[in-house]
C-alpha cells in the first residue's frame, strides 16, 4: 500500500474531467490513503457530492459557510482540513482554478483552504488545448510552478470538446503513479541512470530464436523506483510487454548486440548503470534468412559469444556506478560473489531464478566488497526502491 497512512484532500473543480476522480478516489483508498473531498460548485454540476462521499466514506465538504455535512468544530474548514493532510491533490484543475491561485484569490472554500493550506499542493488540470495554450494560462501555470505548485500533466489526446491537443487530465491510474512517486524520497534528484531490463533473443531463424524466461518486472521496477527517486531514467529493454513507467525513457532493443549498442550510447552521460537484463551469453553465428524446414533434418547451430555489456560499461573511463544482476540456479551467494569479481563493479544483486522469473515478488542479495546483504522477499516494486536507495548511499 504506497499510501499507507496518508491523508489527501481532493479538491474538485468544474469539468467533465470530473468523473474520472470517481476511479481516482477509489485507487487512492486501495493505496492506503484516507481521501476528504472537497467539491467547488461548478464540480457539482458533473459529480455530486452525494457520489463523493459514498466513495471517500467521508461527508465531502462544498461551502464553508454550511452549517450542515462536513461541518469542522469551530466553522473554520479552510483551516483545519489541511491541518491534517499530507498532500492537496485538485483533479480536475480548470483553467479559471489555475489563475485564481496563481493570483492568491479566495473566494470559495477550496481556494480559501488553497492559500491557507500547510501542506503541498498538486494539481491536474483539465481544459481545451486553446484554453491551456493561451498565454494568460501559461502565465499562471509559470507562477504555478515558481510558487512550488505541482503540477501533474496535462496530457495531449482526444477533448471532449470534440478537439485534439494538450490539456486533457490525465488518467486515475497516471495521477496515482504520479502521486506515489511525489511522496518518495528524491535519493537520485539530478543524477542520470541508464538501466537494461527483460529478456534477449537471438534469432535461430525468422521465427525461431534463443532467449529465456525473463518477464523483465525486476528491471521496470527498478526504472519506475529511480524514478520516483528523482533521477533521469533511460530504460533499454528487451522483448517484453510491460507497460513503461510513467517519466522513463525507453528504447526497445530485440538482441544482445542491439542492446549493448543502445546501452554505450547513454552510458557515458550516466551517473549508474544498472544492468538487471538477463543477456544471452551466445547467438547463432549466421541466422537462417528462411524458416528451417523440419523435413531438412535437424540443424546444427554454430553460436559465437554475444558482447559482455556489464563488464564494457564498467572498463570505461570515468564510468559510472555499475550494478550487475545475478539469476543463479544454485549456489547464489557464491556465484554472485565470482561474479561481482569477473565484472569488477562495486554491487551485484544475486536472486534464485526459478523464484524471481515471472513472479510479482523477489529475495535478493546485495553482494559487495563487505559481505552479503539479504533483502527478504517482498514486490519487486519495494526491493527495486530498497536498491534504489542503497545505491543513492554509494555515490559521491
Amino acid at each position: 500500500m504506497n499510501l499507507h497512512g496518508k491523508h489527501i484532500v481532493l479538491g474538485m473543480t468544474g469539468g467533465i474531467a470530473a468523473y474520472k476522480v470517481c476511479e481516482l478516489a477509489r485507487r487512492l483508498q486501495d493505496e492506503g490513503a484516507t481521501v476528504q473531498a472537497v467539491m467547488s460548485r461548478a464540480a457539482q454540476e458533473f459529480v455530486t457530492a452525494t457520489t463523493m462521499q459514498a466513495l471517500t466514506g467521508r461527508p465531502v465538504f462544498t461551502d464553508q459557510w454550511s452549517t450542515e455535512g462536513g461541518r469542522v468544530d469551530n466553522a473554520m474548514p479552510h483551516i483545519d482540513i489541511t491541518r491534517v493532510a499530507d498532500a492537496i491533490v485538485v483533479a480536475p484543475a480548470s483553467a479559471h482554478f489555475l489563475a485564481r491561485v496563481a493570483n492568491g484569490m479566495a473566494d470559495d472554500l477550496l481556494s480559501t483552504l488553497v492559500l491557507a493550506r500547510r501542506c503541498p499542493l498538486l494539481a491536474a488540470p483539465a481544459m481545451n488545448v486553446e484554453m491551456w495554450n493561451n498565454p494568460a494560462t501559461q502565465r499562471n501555470v509559470a507562477t504555478l510552478r515558481a510558487d512550488g505548485i505541482t503540477l501533474l500533466g496535462p496530457a495531449d489526446g482526444d477533448q471532449a470538446c470534440g478537439e485534439t491537443g494538450s490539456g486533457r487530465m490525465l488518467e486515475p491510474h497516471e495521477l496515482l503513479e504520479d502521486l506515489v512517486a511525489f511522496f518518495q524520497p528524491k535519493l537520485l534528484a539530478g543524477k542520470r541512470v541508464l538501466i537494461t531490463a527483460g529478456p534477449t533473443f537471438e534469432p535461430i531463424d525468422p521465427v525461431r530464436g534463443i532467449t529465456n524466461l525473463s518477464s523483465g518486472k525486476m528491471g521496470f521496477a527498478i526504472a519506475r523506483a529511480a524514478r520516483e527517486a528523482g533521477a533521469d531514467v533511460t530504460l533499454v529493454a528487451g522483448p517484453t510487454m510491460l507497460p513503461t513507467p510513467r517519466g522513463v525513457a525507453r528504447i526497445d532493443v530485440q538482441s544482445a548486440q542491439q542492446m549493448h549498442d543502445a546501452v554505450m550510447q547513454h552510458a557515458a552521460t550516466s551517473q549508474v548503470f544498472i544492468a538487471v537484463a538477463a543477456v544471452a551469453d551466445w547467438r547463432v553465428t549466421h541466422a537462417a534468412p528462411t524458416k528451417i524446414k523440419k523435413g531438412s533434418g535437424t540443424p546444427t547451430l554454430h553460436l559465437e559469444a554475444n558482447p559482455d555489456i556489464l563488464a564494457t560499461v564498467a572498463h570505461m573511463n570515468n564510468a559510472p556506478l555499475c550494478v550487475g544482476f545475478a539469476a543463479e540456479t544454485n549456489d547464489v551467494e557464491q556465484h554472485g560473489t565470482a561474479k561481482r569479481h569477473s565484472k569488477n563493479i562495486p554491487l551485484l544483486v544475486a536472486n534464485l531464478a526459478q523464484d524471481a522469473f515471472g513472479s510479482d515478488d523477489n529475495e535478493l542479495l546485495l553482494i559487495d566488497a563487505l559481505g552479503t546483504t539479504v533483502l527478504k522477499r517482498a514486490s519487486k516494486l519495494a526491493q527495486a526502491r530498497r536498491l534504489i536507495a542503497d545505491i543513492a548511499r554509494r555515490l559521491p
